[in-house]
C-alpha cells in the first residue's frame, strides 16, 4: 500500500511539474512575441554621433604593446587588417591587436597545453609524434583565426544580400509616400532594425554621415565600400548618378528594385539547376556501389560455388 501511495504521489507531481513548465514556457513565448511585434525590448538607436565620433587609439596597455611590437605595428599593414575585421563585423579600433593577440596566443598556447597534459596522462606521446601534434596545433592556432574571421565576413556579406532586397522596397515605398532620401534610410533603420540589423545599421550609418554634414555621395560610397556588397555598391551608384542627372528618385528606386527581384529569381534557378550536378557525387560514391554489390553479388556467388570447382575438375 505504501508502495501504491509513492508510486502515485511521483506520477502526480512529474505531472505537474510537466504542466508548471508548460505553462511557463507558454506565457514566455507569449510575452516575447508581444516584446517583439512592439519592437520593445531592441536596444534604442545610438545618437547620431555614436557611430561617427570613435576612439581612434588604443588605450589598453596590452593591446597597444601589442600593436607597437607586432606585424601591425606598419598603419598600412594595420589598415588592412583592420578592414578585414570591420568586414567580419569587428569595427573596434582594438580589433586588430585583439586579432594578432589571439592568434599568437592559440599558436603558443595549444602546443604548450598539448605538451603539459601529456605529462599527466599515464603513456605519453614522445619523439616525433609529440612534435607532430604540437605542429599541428601551432598551425590551427595560426590559421583558426583567420579561418573564422573570413567565414564570418562571408555570411555577413551574404546576410547583407539577403536583406537588402526588402530594405529597398520599403525604401521604394517611403519615397512614393512624400520622404526624401535621408528620412527615408531613417524611417527604413526605425522599420526593419529588428529583423535587418546588418542592413538597417549600414543605412544608420550613411544617414548619421550625412546627418553630420557630409556630402550625400561620399555618404553613400563610404557605406558601400564598407559593406562590399556588389547589389549595394549598384545602388549607391544608380542613387549618385541620378542625383546627377536630375532624374526622379522614386522612378529609379522602382526600376532598380524590380531588376533586384529578377537577379534574385535568375540566382534561385541558378541553384536550383546544380542540384543535379551536385547530387552526383552522393549517388556515385553511396549509392551506385550498394546497387553494384546487390546486382552482382549473386552471380559471383554462383561463379564461386558452381563454375570454379567444374574448372579445377571437381563436382559440386
Amino acid at each position: 500500500m505504501n508502495t501504491l501511495l509513492v508510486l502515485i504521489v511521483e506520477v502526480l507531481t512529474f505531472g505537474i511539474a510537466v504542466a508548471a513548465s508548460l505553462a511557463i514556457t507558454r506565457l514566455a513565448f507569449d510575452f516575447w512575441s508581444v516584446r517583439r511585434r512592439m519592437a520593445i525590448g531592441v536596444e534604442p538607436e545610438a545618437p547620431a554621433s555614436a557611430g561617427l565620433l570613435k576612439e581612434r587609439t588604443v588605450t589598453n596597455p596590452f593591446l597597444s604593446w601589442v600593436q607597437s611590437f607586432t606585424s601591425i605595428s606598419d598603419p598600412v599593414d594595420r589598415g588592412k587588417l583592420q578592414k578585414t575585421l570591420s568586414l567580419a563585423g569587428f569595427e573596434s579600433v582594438s580589433a586588430p591587436a585583439i586579432y594578432v593577440a589571439v592568434r599568437y596566443g592559440l599558436a603558443i598556447g595549444l602546443p604548450f597545453c598539448f605538451i603539459f597534459a601529456q605529462r599527466l596522462v599515464a603513456k605519453p606521446a614522445t619523439g616525433s609524434g609529440l612534435v607532430f601534434v604540437a605542429l599541428i596545433l601551432l598551425v590551427l592556432g595560426l590559421v583558426g583565426p583567420a579561418t573564422f574571421v573570413s567565414q564570418r565576413a562571408a555570411a555577413r556579406k551574404t546576410a547583407l544580400e539577403n536583406e537588402f532586397p526588402d530594405a529597398l522596397d520599403l525604401m521604394v515605398v517611403c519615397v512614393d509616400a512624400g520622404l526624401g532620401l535621408e528620412s527615408a534610410l531613417i524611417r527604413v533603420c526605425q522599420e526593419i532594425g529588428p529583423s535587418h540589423r546588418r542592413i538597417a545599421a549600414e543605412f544608420r550609418r550613411a544617414s548619421d554621415e550625412m546627418s553630420a554634414g557630409r556630402a550625400r555621395a561620399d555618404a553613400l560610397r563610404s557605406m558601400a565600400d564598407h559593406a562590399q556588397v556588389e547589389s549595394l555598391t549598384s545602388f549607391v551608384a544608380l542613387l549618385i548618378q541620378t542625383e546627377a542627372l536630375g532624374v526622379s528618385v522614386g522612378q529609379t528606386l522602382r526600376t532598380f528594385g524590380s531588376e533586384m527581384r529578377e537577379t534574385r529569381l535568375l540566382r534561385g534557378e541558378e541553384k536550383a539547376l546544380r542540384i543535379p550536378v551536385l547530387m552526383t557525387l552522393p549517388l556515385v560514391g553511396c549509392i551506385l556501389p550498394v546497387i553494384m554489390t546487390s546486382v552482382l553479388l549473386p552471380p559471383m556467388i554462383d561463379v564461386v560455388r558452381t563454375l570454379l570447382p567444374m574448372l579445377t575438375g571437381r563436382h559440386p
